[in-house]
Order: C-alpha cells, then sequence, then structure tokens
C-alpha cells in the first residue's frame, strides 16, 4: 500500500511541525508549503498529492482565497481539502465549506477527528 501524500500549507512553521509529525507516526508523507501562492505554484504541477490541509488564516492569501483557486485547478478539483482553523465559532465551519473546503477541522488540532476525516481518502 503506498503512503497517502498530505500537503500541509500553513504560515506557522510550529503547525507545520506538529501536524507533520503527527501525520507521518500514522504512515502519511507530509509536503509544507508556508503560503497559499507557493501551494498553487506546486498543486498546478504533478506532484503527487492525495489531500490538502490548509490554514485559513494566513497572511497575503488567506484559504477562503485559495481552496476556490486550488479546486479550478482540472487536475485538483476531486483533491480533498480541509480546511485547519482556530476559528471554531458558530458558522465558521459552514464558512469553510462554502469556500470548498471538503471538511473543517479546529485547532488546537484533534488527532483523531483528523485521522477520521483523512480515513475517507
Amino acid at each position: 500500500m503506498t503512503k497517502k501524500r498530505i500537503l500541509i500549507i500553513d504560515d506557522d512553521t510550529r503547525n507545520i511541525f506538529a501536524l507533520s509529525a503527527t501525520l507521518r507516526a500514522k504512515s502519511f508523507e507530509c509536503l509544507s508549503c508556508m503560503s497559499a501562492e507557493e501551494a498553487l505554484q506546486l498543486l498546478k504541477s504533478n506532484a503527487i498529492v492525495d489531500a490538502v490541509l490548509i490554514d485559513m488564516m494566513m497572511p497575503e492569501m488567506d484559504g477562503y482565497e485559495a481552496i476556490p483557486l486550488i479546486k479550478n485547478i482540472p487536475h485538483r478539483a476531486k483533491t480533498p481539502v480541509i480546511a485547519v482553523t482556530a476559528q471554531a465559532m458558530l458558522g465558521d465551519r459552514e464558512k469553510c465549506l462554502q469556500a470548498g473546503a471538503d471538511d473543517y477541522v479546529s485547532k488546537p488540532v484533534d488527532v483523531d477527528k483528523l485521522l477520521d476525516v483523512l480515513s475517507v481518502l
């Protein structure tokens, strides 16, 4: 069985480190980008990415702007995009899903919930 490859998009290296360590321990491969612009360039390439975890609050381009752009890349239209955000207020999940996210996980990340979300891969 090939390892699933997850792209983590977050402007905070600590979040990337923590998510990568957790996912690698569960036999996922991880790629990371510090900005949505960098991620879009990677996603336009033929790099293998099975799912995207994107921080919704980033400078320059946030997740709300980036998700529709990711979904508009023809060969990425069906790639699951999971919003990861510290915003856990009522309506935030809906806002993420309206932006095109396939699912939503709040920070601090509940590892079991994240693994449930990724189990659909």
